[in-house]
Protein backbone atom coordinates (compact mmCIF):
# COMPACT_ATOMS: atom_id res chain seq x y z
CA UNK A 1 0.00 0.00 0.00
CA UNK A 2 1.94 3.00 -0.94
CA UNK A 3 -0.13 5.80 0.72
CA UNK A 4 0.84 3.84 4.28
CA UNK A 5 3.78 5.63 6.27
CA UNK A 6 6.72 3.99 7.29
CA UNK A 7 7.04 3.72 10.95
CA UNK A 8 10.75 4.07 11.79
CA UNK A 9 12.73 5.30 14.44
CA UNK A 10 16.17 6.09 15.82
CA UNK A 11 18.06 4.28 18.40
CA UNK A 12 21.35 6.55 19.11
CA UNK A 13 24.08 5.79 21.59
CA UNK A 14 27.99 6.14 21.17
CA UNK A 15 27.23 2.15 22.05
CA UNK A 16 31.12 1.58 23.17
CA UNK A 17 31.08 -1.07 23.47
CA UNK A 18 27.48 -2.94 22.68
CA UNK A 19 26.23 -4.29 25.88
CA UNK A 20 23.42 -6.94 26.20
CA UNK A 21 21.27 -4.27 27.52
CA UNK A 22 21.63 -2.51 24.10
CA UNK A 23 20.39 -4.93 22.11
CA UNK A 24 17.45 -5.85 24.60
CA UNK A 25 16.29 -2.21 24.11
CA UNK A 26 17.43 -2.88 19.83
CA UNK A 27 14.92 -5.80 20.14
CA UNK A 28 12.08 -4.25 21.86
CA UNK A 29 12.37 -0.95 19.68
CA UNK A 30 12.33 -3.35 16.72
CA UNK A 31 8.74 -4.79 17.63
CA UNK A 32 7.31 -1.74 17.62
CA UNK A 33 8.17 -0.16 14.48
CA UNK A 34 8.57 -0.86 10.76
CA UNK A 35 12.07 0.27 10.10
CA UNK A 36 14.75 0.35 13.14
CA UNK A 37 17.62 2.57 12.37
CA UNK A 38 20.27 2.37 15.04
CA UNK A 39 22.56 5.39 14.96
CA UNK A 40 26.53 5.19 16.17
CA UNK A 41 27.10 8.28 17.37
CA UNK A 42 30.87 9.91 16.99
CA UNK A 43 30.68 11.43 20.24
CA UNK A 44 34.14 12.61 20.50
CA UNK A 45 33.69 14.30 23.78
CA UNK A 46 33.36 10.68 25.52
CA UNK A 47 36.85 9.56 24.40
CA UNK A 48 36.02 6.09 22.92
CA UNK A 49 37.41 3.19 23.71
CA UNK A 50 36.70 1.59 19.90
CA UNK A 51 36.50 4.07 17.74
CA UNK A 52 34.05 5.32 15.54
CA UNK A 53 34.39 2.48 12.34
CA UNK A 54 34.87 -0.32 15.28
CA UNK A 55 31.77 0.66 16.68
CA UNK A 56 29.79 0.74 13.46
CA UNK A 57 31.13 -2.98 12.51
CA UNK A 58 30.49 -3.91 15.89
CA UNK A 59 27.15 -2.74 15.96
CA UNK A 60 26.61 -4.14 12.34
CA UNK A 61 27.87 -7.42 13.12
CA UNK A 62 25.40 -8.21 16.60
CA UNK A 63 22.04 -6.65 14.53
CA UNK A 64 23.03 -9.20 11.83
CA UNK A 65 22.85 -12.34 14.27
CA UNK A 66 19.12 -11.32 15.54
CA UNK A 67 15.67 -11.92 14.57
CA UNK A 68 14.63 -9.24 12.93
CA UNK A 69 17.67 -7.66 10.93
CA UNK A 70 16.15 -6.31 7.75
CA UNK A 71 14.04 -4.35 9.78
CA UNK A 72 17.27 -3.22 11.46
CA UNK A 73 20.06 -0.48 9.69
CA UNK A 74 23.06 0.57 11.24
CA UNK A 75 24.43 3.84 10.37
CA UNK A 76 27.24 6.32 11.91
CA UNK A 77 25.88 9.80 12.23
CA UNK A 78 28.02 12.98 13.93
CA UNK A 79 26.37 16.71 14.71
CA UNK A 80 22.30 17.15 16.27
CA UNK A 81 20.35 14.02 16.61
CA UNK A 82 17.25 15.78 15.92
CA UNK A 83 18.81 16.98 12.87
CA UNK A 84 19.81 13.59 11.44
CA UNK A 85 16.29 12.15 12.86
CA UNK A 86 14.63 14.62 10.35
CA UNK A 87 16.90 14.04 7.56
CA UNK A 88 15.90 10.39 7.88
CA UNK A 89 12.27 10.73 8.04
CA UNK A 90 12.49 9.27 11.73
CA UNK A 91 9.13 9.71 14.44
CA UNK A 92 10.65 8.60 17.18
CA UNK A 93 14.07 8.76 18.88
CA UNK A 94 14.51 5.81 21.57
CA UNK A 95 16.02 6.09 24.72
CA UNK A 96 16.97 3.91 27.42
CA UNK A 97 16.44 4.91 31.63
CA UNK A 98 17.92 2.35 33.67
CA UNK A 99 17.28 4.39 37.04
CA UNK A 100 16.15 7.92 37.97
CA UNK A 101 19.52 9.16 37.70
CA UNK A 102 19.12 9.03 34.06
CA UNK A 103 15.76 10.37 33.77
CA UNK A 104 16.56 13.90 34.13
CA UNK A 105 19.32 14.34 31.37
CA UNK A 106 17.25 12.47 29.12
CA UNK A 107 14.01 14.22 29.95
CA UNK A 108 16.54 17.41 29.22
CA UNK A 109 17.69 15.98 25.71
CA UNK A 110 14.46 14.97 24.96
CA UNK A 111 12.71 18.42 25.13
CA UNK A 112 15.74 20.14 23.31
CA UNK A 113 14.84 17.76 20.72
CA UNK A 114 11.52 18.41 20.44
CA UNK A 115 12.03 21.86 19.93
CA UNK A 116 13.94 21.38 16.88
CA UNK A 117 12.14 18.94 15.96
CA UNK A 118 8.68 19.17 16.95
CA UNK A 119 7.21 16.08 14.83
CA UNK A 120 9.70 13.40 16.52
CA UNK A 121 8.62 12.00 19.82
CA UNK A 122 11.16 10.70 22.09
CA UNK A 123 9.85 7.26 23.50
CA UNK A 124 11.62 6.22 26.87
CA UNK A 125 12.54 2.56 27.19
CA UNK A 126 13.51 0.64 30.39
CA UNK A 127 15.75 -2.45 30.10
CA UNK A 128 14.46 -5.88 30.84
CA UNK A 129 15.42 -5.79 34.66
CA UNK A 130 18.51 -8.26 34.18
CA UNK A 131 20.13 -4.94 32.43
CA UNK A 132 18.95 -2.53 34.57
CA UNK A 133 22.61 -2.40 36.30
CA UNK A 134 24.43 -2.32 32.47
CA UNK A 135 26.21 0.45 30.63
CA UNK A 136 28.94 0.15 29.05
CA UNK A 137 31.01 2.13 31.20
CA UNK A 138 31.23 -0.72 33.62
CA UNK A 139 31.64 -3.52 30.69
CA UNK A 140 34.72 -1.16 29.98
CA UNK A 141 35.86 -0.81 33.82
CA UNK A 142 35.71 -4.40 34.68
CA UNK A 143 37.40 -5.31 31.40
CA UNK A 144 40.20 -3.07 31.85
CA UNK A 145 40.23 -4.43 35.71
CA UNK A 146 40.48 -8.67 34.34
CA UNK A 147 36.85 -8.87 35.78
CA UNK A 148 34.41 -11.49 33.34
CA UNK A 149 32.02 -9.73 31.58
CA UNK A 150 30.83 -13.18 29.95
CA UNK A 151 26.71 -12.75 29.54
CA UNK A 152 27.11 -9.05 29.60
CA UNK A 153 28.26 -8.54 26.22
CA UNK A 154 27.87 -10.54 22.83
CA UNK A 155 30.28 -13.09 22.56
CA UNK A 156 31.95 -11.17 19.58
CA UNK A 157 32.08 -7.64 21.43
CA UNK A 158 34.31 -9.51 24.90
CA UNK A 159 36.29 -11.10 22.23
CA UNK A 160 37.05 -7.45 20.64
CA UNK A 161 37.63 -5.97 24.21
CA UNK A 162 39.79 -8.57 24.81
CA UNK A 163 42.00 -8.40 21.58
CA UNK A 164 41.85 -4.34 22.49
CA UNK A 165 43.21 -5.01 26.28
CA UNK A 166 46.18 -7.51 25.00
CA UNK A 167 47.80 -5.19 22.58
Amino acid sequence: MANEQIRKAIYPGTFDPVTNGHISLIERSACLFDELIVAVSTNAGKNPFFNFDERIGLMTEVVSKLDVPSKIKVVGFDGLLAKFASDVGAKAIIRGLRAVSDFEYEFQMALMNRRLAEDIETIFLMPSLSWVYLSSTIVKDVAVNGGDIVGLVPTLVKEALDKKLTK
